[in-house]
């Protein structure tokens, strides 16, 4: 038995209307002729309106894609440096002897616009400062990142990561940095050499999560207010940062 499904039920309904449409035409008028005429000059144009329509709605449909895409990206995202990457970027700036020359600059501002985090991520990207590790409360920071590494596998299981590449790095050094440290479990008898290892690939996360964060905040400007002046209130590069009002 054939299974007629919606598409097909309902080409045979346009059909059987069309051909309604022209019967009563052909009985009201009385003109053949006039009634074949204009149905070849209808399909004559045919083409060019299926080529519009094909044009016009495939990037229509595109565009709603891309955008409901993005929104749930930035969704993700956004939970991502909630539950892990604010923290975790104030956590390694303390090992940043650099850090006062780029906080007072990441500070961001509700009036900001393309440029101005154009300008950030300059900023970030021409940041060339060691990481000094030792500054940092590495099994405190270990500890963190085992308590979200659920979190964090659950991220890694959403197929819409695959639409932002560099989020997906962010996330896969973020990774790798749990793993080494958990690997090693005691920190205190650990050689200079190994803090070295560990100081570039804390270094790797530290740039890649600010990169990112700037774009993220960069999204909510344009696209939601509120939850950009949160995000604002609470930067990790604020010392004073705080999510009551005061102005």
């Amino acid at each position: 038995m054939i299974k007629i499904n919606w598409e097909m039920k309902l080409a045979v309904l346009l059909i059987c209307f069309t051909i309604f449409i022209y019967s009563v035409k052909y009985l009201l008028l009385q003109n053949a002729g006039d009634t074949v005429n204009y149905i070849f000059n209808s399909l004559g144009f045919l083409p060019i309106n299926v080529l519009l329509v094909t044009i016009v709605l495939n990037k229509m449909l595109a565009h709603r894609a891309k955008r409901e895409k993005l929104e749930k990206l930035n969704m993700v995202i956004g939970a991502f440096f909630t539950e892990v990457g604010s923290h975790l970027i104030t956590c390694i700036t303390k090992g940043d002897p650099d850090y006062k020359k780029i906080s007072d600059k990441l500070i961001v501002k509700p009036d900001f616009g393309d440029e101005d985090f154009k300008t950030l991520k300059n900023v970030i990207i021409e940041h060339k400062g060691s990481l000094e590790i030792d500054e940092i409360d590495i099994f405190s920071l270990n500890e963190f990142l085992v308590s979200k590494r659920e979190f964090m596998l659950r991220l890694l299981e959403n197929p819409i990561l695959l639409e932002h590449e560099s989020f997906t790095e962010s996330l896969r050094a973020v990774f790798h940095l749990a793993e080494e440290l958990k690997c090693r479990g005691d920190f205190s008898c650990l050689p200079k050499t190994d803090f070295a290892h560990l100081s570039i690939d804390v270094k790797r996360v530290y740039k890649s999560l600010i990169l990112e964060w700037v774009d993220y905040m960069n999204y909510l400007s344009k696209n939601y207010p509120y939850l950009f002046s949160l995000e604002m209130r609470m930067n990790p590069f604020d010392k004073d940062a705080s999510p009551i009002v005061i102005q």
